[in-house]
């Protein structure tokens, strides 16, 4: 990291105070995680600080992390065009715990809270028009958690005999393959079926 991002993390840490909870210096952006319910006030002095001027919120994003008690993370990632800098802002939650919207301070930000709504579960408060954006009408669950099974809880085909679409319990018609997560190279034997007949054939 270089020495204006370095600064700049000393300059927020002094700025924002307790609303701060960990600032990670490794890499080469920032990251910062905050308070919950701190987030609209934060982002607010990010973008209006003449020293920030984050004025460009580029993406509103979820990940998870089952095995923490906070199993969720909600990513903000700003940039300012003013000082050619990036900065990233987090914060967790959990199943049940609601995170502030901040449609009031980004107006961007409204289609990415619904996404991460739809996707991981993660509920905004104060949002305009929280509902699912990306899966159907009716759809159950979160695709984006780690614990979602890959084939989903529903089917959906459309019935010949009822002229519809209709949503069907997902039927497995054999057991998931049980994968060794080898590469090809790694996973195929040394010596492979048929391979006698080809050195029998070198005797005379």
């Amino acid at each position: 990291m270089d020495s204006a991002l370095h600064d700049l993390a000393d300059y927020l840490e002094l700025a924002l105070g307790q609303a701060v909870l960990e600032i990670d210096r490794s890499g080469l952006e920032l990251s910062v995680i905050v308070q919950r319910d701190t987030i609209a006030r934060v982002l607010t002095f990010l973008r209006d600080d003449v020293n920030c001027q984050f004025a460009q919120l580029v993406d509103v994003c979820g990940a998870d992390y089952p095995e923490r008690p906070e199993r969720f993370d909600v990513v903000y990632n700003l940039l300012s065009l003013t000082h050619n800098r990036r900065i990233r802002i987090k914060v967790r939650t959990d199943d049940t715990q609601p995170v502030p919207s901040v449609t009031s301070v980004f107006g961007s930000a409204d289609w990415w809270e619904r996404e991460t709504w739809d996707l991981f579960g993660i509920y905004f408060v104060g949002h305009p028009d929280l509902r699912r954006i990306l899966t159907d009408y009716g759809f159950e669950g979160h695709p984006l958690r780690k614990d979602f099974p890959l084939t989903g809880y529903v089917e959906v085909r459309y019935d010949d005999e009822q002229k519809r679409v209709v949503y069907e319990p997902v039927k497995l018609p054999q057991e998931f393959r049980t994968f060794d997560f080898l590469s090809p190279w790694e996973g195929i034997p040394s010596v492979l079926a048929g391979d006698e007949k080809a050195q029998g054939s070198d005797k005379t």
